[in-house]
């Protein structure tokens, strides 16, 4: 299993100037060994011994953001550009496409259940499981996560561990701008059926995002625990127990209900990841 690099080793790795400088200008694409450099960066994504963002270190307070590595998402802009369109036939399967499937799962440790798809570029931690999902290059899951049924994780998401992405959820990619915060979902995350998450949301430790709940960098998120709400957008605190909500807002044609969504309790941390999640979704009537 292959040791992600510190955010300091990937920021000053040595193949980011070449990255950087042939991003800035594609004719250096023509180079052969320019072109190794983006092949050579791919490769290491793959492994996991680089990756697209990475988390605070353990312990830092929640308002302490990832990292985003910038460069390796131009080289992932890169080798679209290098990259020529090919059919790959997996058993009865035939794909045409630029970026070809992930392999060696089984020494990984990783389980994929047909048809469920992992592109080349993407990182899963071993006993990660992938139903007849979907999970796009530069993302990253965590050991223990489950991409449930048609779940999807986008481009460059990070999925920490022990994150269940039930039926139907999505994970939005976010591959540009390169500076740009992908999808973030930390460790030990509940995320119910049909849930959208999008935009470079970052979901804290712990949280439960109910069914149907959808979060964009825009959306309101309404933590209604206390006395007054309290409005926050783009991210949702650890242990955050959130649902769909709809609050009124007037249009020149009347009073309409917008989407938002509602923090309505908080996940114990005292309490095992199964038994507060059956008590979250007790307690606080959350659907998934």
């Amino acid at each position: 299993m292959s040791t992600t690099a510190t955010p300091a080793e990937i920021e000053n790795h040595p193949l980011r100037a070449v990255v950087e400088a042939t991003f800035a200008d594609r004719a250096r694409l023509a180079d052969a060994s320019v072109k190794q450099t983006v092949e050579d960066t791919l490769a290491l994504l793959d492994q996991g011994a680089i990756r697209v963002a990475s988390p605070p270190p353990e312990g830092s307070a929640d308002d302490v953001d990832w990292t985003v590595h910038a460069w390796v998402k131009q080289a992932i802009l890169l080798y679209f550009a290098i990259r020529g369109m090919e059919t790959h036939e997996v058993g009865p399967f035939e794909f045409y496409d630029k970026i070809p499937l992930k392999h060696g799962l089984a020494a990984a440790g990783v389980r994929v259940v047909p048809p469920g798809t992992v592109r080349y570029g993407a990182f899963l931690e071993r006993t990660a499981i992938v139903m007849p999902g979907y999970v796009n290059i530069g993302a990253y899951v965590g050991a223990g996560s489950m991409v449930d049924t048609w779940a999807t994780v986008g481009s460059c998401a990070q999925v920490g561990k022990d994150v269940h992405l039930a039926g139907g959820v999505g994970i939005g990619g976010v591959l540009e701008p390169p500076g740009a915060r992908p999808v973030i979902i930390e460790d030990g995350v509940f995320v119910g059926s049909r849930a959208v998450v999008v935009e470079g949301v970052r979901v804290g430790k712990g949280a439960v995002i109910g069914a149907g709940v959808v979060l964009t960098a825009s959306t309101l998120i309404l933590d209604v625990r206390g006395s007054a709400p309290v409005e926050r957008r783009g991210s949702v605190p650890a242990r955050a127990v959130v649902i769909p909500g709809i609050r009124p807002r007037k249009f020149p044609a009347g009073e309409y209900g917008v989407p938002c969504a509602l923090i309505v309790g908080e996940r114990s941390a005292s309490t095992d990841k199964k038994v507060s999640l059956n008590a979250a979704l007790r307690d606080f009537d959350v659907p998934v």
